[in-house]
């Protein structure tokens, strides 16, 4: 007879999810024994790096990843992470070990009490199976719910004495199961919505990161350019839908009500992609829309389509309702946007250099289908100002904005995608929530090239203290940190640089050894992120 445990193991198998994300603690042993040789297991120092890195690779990979959580202990540990996956549409399975079943009752160590209610709301469905034959079905139940849309991670807490005890046979029906979705809005809906764009004298279209999770980045571009439309990035972008360099790109909208608001004045259509109606975040009080204007979004999620406070909604694959809307839509006769002018280059201090410059290089030396993991939030804006990005998955960034996300998302982007670059872009504020990252780079040998943004404070941190008339709160500065020394303490490689001189040696160098990861520090001046 089959057990929970081969059981689990071939269902795991038949859906891809053979690299297991985990910090394993003694509930956590009976399933990870007797572990499959065809199976990999990742190992992080923390459970927020831990899922950090499955979110980085669920995401760069476009499928489901499996992590393995310790407890109440470790699932609260992995809370922080937890948020940026939720809000990324990450796919994310998360399994928890649990006390055996006859000692749950009295809150022995290790029991995780009401488990299901423990990661809640940042889990699509969470469970603990009534018996160990549920197992393997809750389990099935968890991965289909995990990739259907929109994406989002789940939990099912397991007991540990579960794991060898038998199933029934058709237990292996599971792994012959196929879920798959079809979500397209009707024929009438379709050409009413292309109605709408043809008829727009003046459209704009907004973009976020649904548009890249469904790689259909080029359909985006193809509508931009039939109706000759400037491109938005949806707020607080956590993905690159639009090439950087193209055209119609405008840069990234401001995530703030009235600065929306200001941006659209004179455009009668808005068109919102792949995205929330809006990710607002600084309190900037204003009119949702200008005078004139209709909205339509166009989203994956329910969830999103009915919290939005205006405009019209579509719910279904984005990918396919953006094709079928191509094929709608007559070529527009207006003139097309002009692109952006490239910036200008910085000037740099003595001992140090502007991030504006930083940003020059990587775009001058990385490679073309370079992938970006960015946690340095005061550089953005000259992030999408300087660096070009035309390819789809180029761009990472925590859709929550919580910190921790950049470290251990670069490592798992570099698992799913090794025959791409990963560069990450990591402020010294941001590194430090999940450093432990480091050292699973290196023993897995890692190739990823952290770069180092240190300017010795939270820098967005600094520019809201200014905006909210808070500049003499504690806390602001992180000075006297050696990330070079932390590195090789880790097993990692690292140089700092003072120049724009040695940071193009040093990245080019890094670039060139695809063989393990690099850390590159560099002491860089402070910007305001707007």
């Amino acid at each position: 007879m089959p057990t929970v445990h081969s059981a689990t193991y071939q269902l795991l198998r038949h859906q891809g999810l053979t690299t297991v994300f985990g910090n394993p603690g003694s509930n956590e042993l009976p399933f990870l024994k007797n572990f499959p040789e065809d199976f990999r297991y990742i190992l992080g120092l923390h459970e927020g790096v831990v899922v950090g890195m499955a979110d980085g690779f669920a995401l760069a990979s476009g499928k489901p990843a499996l992590v393995n959580l310790h407890a109440a202990a470790g699932s609260g540990n992995a809370m922080g992470a937890l948020t940026n996956a939720w809000y990324s549409h990450s796919p994310l399975v998360l399994t928890a070990g649990q006390q055996a079943r006859e000692m749950m009752g009295v809150e022995s160590m290790l029991a995780n009490v009401d488990a299901p209610q423990l990661p809640r709301p940042l889990v699509k469905w969470s469970y603990e199976p009534s018996c160990p034959q549920d197992v393997p079905r809750a389990l099935s139940q968890a991965i289909h719910t995990a990739n259907l849309p929109a994406r989002g991670p789940v939990y099912v807490s397991i007991p540990h004495d579960d794991w060898a005890r038998e199933v029934s046979d058709e237990t292996a029906l599971l792994s012959e199961r196929e879920v798959a979705s079809a979500g397209l809005p009707s024929e009438e809906q379709l050409d009413a919505l292309a109605k709408q764009l043809n008829g727009a004298a003046n459209p704009v279209l907004v973009l976020g990161p649904d548009v890249d999770a469904y790689r259909a980045n080029a359909l985006a571009v193809a509508l931009a350019e039939r109706l000759r439309m400037p491109v938005w990035v949806a707020p607080s972008a956590s993905r690159c839908p639009f090439p950087t360099r193209h055209a119609c790109f405008r840069g990234v909208l401001p995530a703030a009500i009235q600065g929306i608001t200001s941006l659209f004045e004179g455009h009668d259509l808005i068109v919102v992609i792949g995205a929330p109606v809006f990710r607002y975040h600084q309190y900037a009080p204003g009119r949702y829309l200008p005078d004139g204007a209709r909205l339509i979004h166009l989203t994956c999620d329910y969830q999103e389509a009915a919290r939005a406070p205006m405009g019209d909604a579509l719910i279904g694959d984005i990918a396919a309702m953006l094709k079928n809307v191509l094929e709608r839509v007559t070529q527009s006769e207006r003139a097309m946007p002009e692109a952006l002018p490239l910036p200008e280059p910085q000037r740099d201090p003595e001992g140090m250099l502007t991030p504006e410059t930083v940003f020059d290089v990587m775009n001058a030396l990385a490679p073309e289908d370079a992938i970006y993991v960015k946690e340095s939030t005061s550089t953005t804006t000259a992030f999408w100002q300087r660096v070009e990005m035309k390819l789809p998955g180029s761009y990472f960034f925590p859709a929550a904005g919580g910190l921790g996300f950049g470290l251990p998302a670069a490592v798992g982007v570099q698992l799913a995608q090794p025959e791409r670059r990963v560069i990450g872009v990591i402020g010294d504020g941001s590194a430090n929530y999940a450093i432990t990252a480091l050292w699973s780079a290196a023993q897995y040998q890692i190739p990823v090239v952290f770069v180092i943004l240190k300017n010795g404070t939270y820098g967005a941190l600094r520019w809201f203290s200014r905006m909210l008339k808070a500049e003499d709160a504690p806390g602001l500065d992180v000075p006297g940190l050696d990330f070079c020394a932390i590195a090789k303490g880790y097993g990692v490689d690292a140089v700092a640089v003072d120049s724009r001189e040695a940071f193009e040696r040093a990245l080019s160098a890094a670039l060139a050894d695809t063989s393990k990861p690099t850390l590159i520090e560099v002491p860089t001046t402070t910007i305001e992120p707007h």
